[in-house]
């Protein structure tokens, strides 16, 4: 297969760096020298070349992900990305990961909310098998009605397992199922044990054939390797895989909520409370992330936050607070978790929801910002440290867009982010605390009288089969 001429060189024409990382003017990362080619059938490749040590990192990313699945089949993008692993091409299952592990290899695929990725790391030396295997999983996969089966009873499984000893596992999921009713973010990626005994062999096939297409993927491949080499080694692999034949669907904005509700999941007889309190947010695109990040950051992003601060340190009401943004190509939601003794769940939930009045109301200092600014300029930089974090940082800019100054003008924006402008993003990023939805996982008989007050409450059994299903008010 011949590679398309005239798209070739690197994110945006910016000019890109060798390979050293830190710039020590702004303490900004630096993308290392890559090319990125577009072939024939609309297939993107990204290689990034790396010769400190013998190894080769790839990210395979698929745009689609859960939200691309049918609805009431939450799951099935999470089951074809497992069933990558049980066997493609000549290879069952066995045979699969006898061919990965026998080299020292690792290959693991996963799906998220808007797509799903494979990603694993070889020995230079075995980037023929690496090639061969990754080809075979995305265009030849087995899809075998055991493995399935096997692979779906174990989701099932987990999920219960996480109910009766780790509910703290789920309480985003339930969240998320709560606050986005009716958008394609309410489904859980991982299933439900409801959605995930519904699929079929036939709803992993025609998953597979609409969206399982050359132009919906982009391979970046970082480490010693042969740029050449490389291109002409790919373009072989994937020569007959063919475009998609309709065009990608894009997600509707969510719409935030604008009073306050409480989703009470009933486990009876827990000692503790699990809690999630939230509302949209912001997308990829937000233009003041290096200010939402500081924000967010003071807030509840670190040890010393404010939000831990209040609840772990100073009321011992929690061993931990965090708050965040999901974002996504278009808004996920801001959440803070935590949790509490039952008997002090209320107490817990009133100092979560003064800490963001507190917030909005101007809480945060000059000092406060500068201090938040070092931290994450330190932090930043370490997550470029590998080949493999070039993969997944490269396949981000790649899926929603970005270009290469997300990454290279990030140190810069934290430098120039201003105390108005952080107060101007917490204004508008950040939800008040009358609108939000809160979510608790915890004993329903002794929450009811504690969580009344803060708005009406719907309630659903822990045990119930969905994240959202035959949910009542109470």
């Amino acid at each position: 297969m011949s590679i398309a001429g005239g798209n070739v060189g690197s994110y945006g024409g910016s000019v890109i760096a060798p390979p050293g990382l830190v710039n020590a003017h702004v303490n900004g990362v630096n993308v290392p020298a890559h090319e990125r080619v577009v072939l024939a059938n609309g297939m993107t490749l990204i290689v990034m070349p790396r010769h400190d040590i013998p190894l080769v990192s790839f990210n395979a990313v698929l745009r689609g992900g859960e939200s691309a699945g049918a609805p009431g089949k939450s799951g099935v993008a999470s089951l074809v990305a497992g069933l990558l692993e049980k066997g493609a091409g000549k290879r069952d299952a066995f045979a699969f990961v006898d061919a990965v592990e026998g080299v020292g290899g690792t290959f693991n695929a996963a799906a998220g909310p808007e797509s799903i990725a494979v990603r694993g790391q070889f020995l230079a030396r075995d980037q023929r098998l690496m090639l061969e295997l990754l080809a075979d999983a995305l265009l030849r996969p087995r899809f075998k009605l055991e493995e399935l089966e096997n692979l779906r009873a174990r989701q099932i499984e987990l999920i219960k397992a996480a109910k009766d000893s780790d509910p703290a596992e789920l309480i985003g999921t339930y969240g998320r199922a709560y606050l986005f009713r009716g958008h394609p973010f309410a489904r859980p990626v991982i299933g439900s044990e409801a959605s995930l005994a519904g699929i079929t062999h036939r709803d992993i096939v025609d998953y597979y054939h609409a969206h399982f297409r050359a132009d919906q993927l982009t391979l970046v491949v970082a480490g010693d390797v042969d740029s050449a080499w490389l291109k002409r080694a790919v373009a072989k692999a994937f020569s007959d895989w063919p475009r998609s034949n309709r065009p990608m669907a894009t997600l509707p904005q969510p719409a935030r909520i604008r009073e306050r509700s409480v989703l009470l999941v009933d486990s009876p007889g827990s000692v503790q409370t699990y809690f999630w309190i939230g509302n949209v947010g912001v997308d990829r695109h937000y233009a003041d992330r290096a200010a939402l990040d500081l924000a967010n950051t003071l807030y509840g992003g670190r040890f010393t936050s404010i939000l831990n601060t209040e609840l772990r340190v100073k009321s011992g009401l929690s061993y931990g607070a965090r708050s965040g943004f999901t974002r996504g190509s278009v808004a996920g939601e801001f959440a803070i978790r935590s949790f509490a003794q039952t008997q002090d769940t209320g107490k817990a939930l009133d100092l979560a929801l003064q800490t963001l009045a507190q917030l909005k109301n101007g809480a945060v200092t000059a000092e406060m910002l500068d201090s938040a600014r070092a931290y994450v300029l330190g932090q930043y930089p370490l997550d470029f440290e590998t080949a493999m974090d070039w993969t997944v940082a490269l396949g981000e800019i790649e899926l929603y867009g970005l270009g290469s100054g997300y990454i290279e003008d990030y140190g810069a924006q934290l430098q120039s982010v201003t105390l108005p402008q952080m107060q101007s993003v917490i204004e508008t990023a950040f939800p008040p605390p009358d609108e939000v939805a809160i979510v608790l996982i915890g004993d329903a008989a002794e929450l009811r009288e504690q969580v009344g007050r803060y708005g009406p409450i719907t309630e659903m059994p822990l045990t119930h089969s969905d994240f959202d299903g035959n949910a009542r008010r109470a």
